[in-house]
Parts: C-alpha cells; sequence; structure tokens
C-alpha cells in the first residue's frame, strides 16, 4: 500500500479517482482528492465547545510526587488511590501503555468504557484510530511513544474529568514524566491541553506551535475520540502529527550532530 494509501486508511478518509468528463466537459482536477494541506485548510469550525478546567501550573506542583519517582511504588499508590470520587465506579486504575523510554509522551484526558475493563489507556475505538495514525507516521503504538492519561480512572459516563479529580492524580502524572523523560509531549485534546498548560485557550489557539511544560516541549493537537465525531479535523490531526515527527527528527538531528 502507498503512504499517502496508508495516510488515507489511517485517517479513515475515502481516496477518489478522476471520474470519466460528461461528452464536451474537460475533467475538472478537483475531481481528485488528495490530502489537504496546511496552507490551504480553512480554520477549524469544529472545536470542542465546553468550559476551561484549568490546574495549577506545572512548576508549582513538580516536587510533590518524588515518593513515587519509581515505577513500582507509583504503580502501587495508583492501584490503590481513594483519593477522589472515581474510586468509587471504577473497575481497574489506568495508568499507561508503552515505552517507558519513549521520546514521545501522549497524554489523554482519562479512561473510556474498554479503558477501564482492561487497565490500559487508549484502547478501545479512540485507540485504534490514534494506533493507526500513529503508524501511518512511522511510529510503532508500542515502541515509540508512551500515553497515558490525566486522571488514573474512568469519569462516569465518559464525562469529563473535573478539576478536583485532575487535581488528584497530578502528582501521579508529574512522576509519570520525570520517569520517562521524554523529548516531546503530546497533549490529546482540549481537557488535557487547558489542564497541563493551565489556559483557557481553545484547540484552535493552541494548535500549530510549540509550548513549554516544566522544561518539556509541548504541542497539542485533537482527542482522537472527538476526531470519530468530526471528519473533516482528522486531516488537522495527521498534520500536527507530522509536525510532531519534524520536530523529534530536528531534535535528534542536533544531538548527533
Amino acid at each position: 500500500m502507498s503512504r499517502r494509501n496508508q495516510v488515507l486508511d489511517a485517517l479513515q478518509l475515502t481516496g477518489w479517482c478522476l471520474r470519466q468528463p460528461e461528452a464536451g466537459l474537460p475533467a475538472r482536477a478537483s475531481e481528485v482528492m488528495t490530502l489537504p494541506q496546511p496552507e490551504v485548510l480553512p480554520p477549524s469550525t469544529g472545536i470542542e465547545p465546553a468550559p476551561a478546567v484549568i490546574l495549577a501550573p506545572p512548576t508549582a506542583v513538580m516536587e510533590q510526587a518524588t515518593a513515587t519517582d519509581d515505577w513500582d511504588n507509583l504503580a502501587q499508590q495508583v492501584s490503590g488511590c481513594r483519593s477522589c470520587r472515581l474510586c468509587e465506579t471504577r473497575t481497574r486504575t489506568v495508568l499507561e501503555r508503552g515505552n517507558r523510554q519513549a521520546p514521545l509522551m501522549l497524554i489523554g484526558e482519562g479512561p473510556g468504557e474498554q479503558e477501564d475493563l482492561q487497565g490500559r489507556p487508549f484502547v478501545g475505538p479512540a485507540g485504534k484510530l490514534l494506533d493507526a495514525m500513529l503508524t501511518a507516521t512511522g511510529w510503532s503504538p508500542e515502541q515509540d511513544v508512551y500515553v497515558c492519561n490525566v486522571v488514573k480512572c474512568r469519569p462516569p459516563g465518559n464525562r469529563n474529568p473535573q478539576p478536583d479529580e485532575m487535581a488528584a492524580c497530578q502528582a501521579y502524572l508529574q512522576a509519570q514524566i520525570r520517569l520517562v523523560r521524554p523529548r516531546l509531549i503530546v497533549a490529546l485534546g482540549r481537557v488535557a491541553a487547558q489542564s497541563l498548560l493551565a489556559t483557557e485557550l481553545s484547540i484552535a489557539r493552541l494548535r500549530g506551535q510549540t509550548h513549554q511544560y516544566a522544561g518539556y516541549p509541548l504541542v497539542v493537537t485533537y482527542h482522537p475520540a472527538y476526531l470519530l465525531r468530526n471528519l473533516p479535523d482528522k486531516a488537522r490531526a495527521w498534520q500536527d502529527l507530522c509536525r510532531i515527527r519534524r520536530e523529534l527528527d530536528t531534535q535528534a538531528a542536533g544531538q548527533s550532530s
């Protein structure tokens, strides 16, 4: 399968072929679909509308979780955590998946139904889309990335996590970041982005630039669950992944020179 078809398949977009022109009419170039390029995409009109969710700035909390700064202790603390109401309805805590030494760290908002059952993040339909997009970009979902969420227990009904729930898990997330030490962090979706960056700005305002989070470069893209409901923004998410790939490649080139 060609790279173009891999991309279209990962984004669940249909590849169109040139139709035969009607008699006497020239074929139109616009009838051939190609993956949209950044300079021609109109502004998104499907940004996830919801109130901003803001936690404390990262510099205020990066030293709070020193007791959890080894993987075994962290996993034990998370599995027994009862710091917020989410512990009352969870099936399992959901800590991580992927490579703990990966250069790329993806942070979503919270587990869904399948994640709650299996104890691993991004294993439902949204996770399948995420894995397909990562694979099309040239990354192994299990070897080249580390995946976690802002909260470690499923919010009932897959609602957005509340500020106090995210605050209860914040020390765990800080410990994960320190242990992985990624070259780049990606915030998946509005809730994760706004909480990590302590901002009310929308996805549209946060995409396309590199932010700083506790000394780590951070970029923002759409949550794959949102992309399942909003086809036009899949192409924008693909652009974000390509930009992330370029940034990591640039970092690697700088380290080897």
